[in-house]
């Protein structure tokens, strides 16, 4: 299934699903980078907030 392997057959279905793959797993490493940067920039520098909730 995957280009490297060599039972690689150019389809174009086998192209969607690797491009669709592809598209989501970079969507979730981006999505956890900025998850990841984001708790790192609160505990660092956390805001101030006056009311007790």
């Amino acid at each position: 299934m995957f280009p490297f392997a060599f039972e690689w057959v150019p389809e174009a279905t086998r192209y969607v699903f690797m491009g669709s793959l592809y598209a989501v797993l970079i969507s979730l490493i981006i999505i956890m980078h900025y998850c990841v940067i984001r708790a790192f920039l609160d505990l660092i520098c956390p805001k101030k907030n006056h009311n007790n909730h």
